[in-house]
């Protein structure tokens, strides 16, 4: 059971030239293996800057705003999803930093968005990751509830959790 009226601990916070370098280091932290299955933050941004009509992306930071602790990108335009799951957004990228991972920073990160994505009439979340590599994130989104479809694009399991 979610109990309600608890505080947040995070906050999504825009990236802008105060921010970026720290941001971007947050990809030095993860292990070898996390690093293959995710790309770097600096490409994340870049990339993000290149397609702004469907590109939203955040620094995860605590609370209080004194550290990051991640980074969360999502196409909110996702057009190639099936239209059954139409309007929907599509999870692109999403890191936390090492020493936050597995405190249920990452599943509260997705609890507020999925509420404010729901909220926006969003109708489900789509996702993809690597499946057989050490450190992947796959039994993470499978836990949170997302499903495997089946579907394999460029080696990636998609998946997808209904919002």
């Amino acid at each position: 059971m979610v109990e309600k009226n608890v505080p947040e601990r995070i906050i999504f916070v825009d990236i802008d030239a105060e921010n970026l370098s720290e941001i971007c280091q947050l990809s030095n932290t993860l292990t070898e293996s996390q690093k293959k299955c995710v790309a770097s933050n600096a490409y994340s941004i870049a990339q993000a800057h290149y397609y702004p009509e469907k590109a939203w992306f955040k620094g995860i930071y605590l609370a209080d705003g004194s550290e990051a602790i991640g980074f969360i990108m999502f196409d909110l335009v996702a057009d190639d999803l099936p239209e059954v799951d139409k309007p929907g957004v599509y999870l692109w990228r999403f890191m936390m930093k090492r020493e936050y991972q597995k405190q249920g920073f990452g599943r509260e990160c997705l609890d507020l968005l999925s509420e404010k994505f729901k909220r926006e009439g969003k109708k489900a979340m789509y996702t993809s990751c690597v499946k057989e590599v050490e450190d992947s994130p796959y039994h993470f989104y499978i836990r949170y509830g997302f499903f495997d479809t089946g579907v394999v694009d460029d080696n990636e399991q998609v998946l997808m959790k209904r919002l």
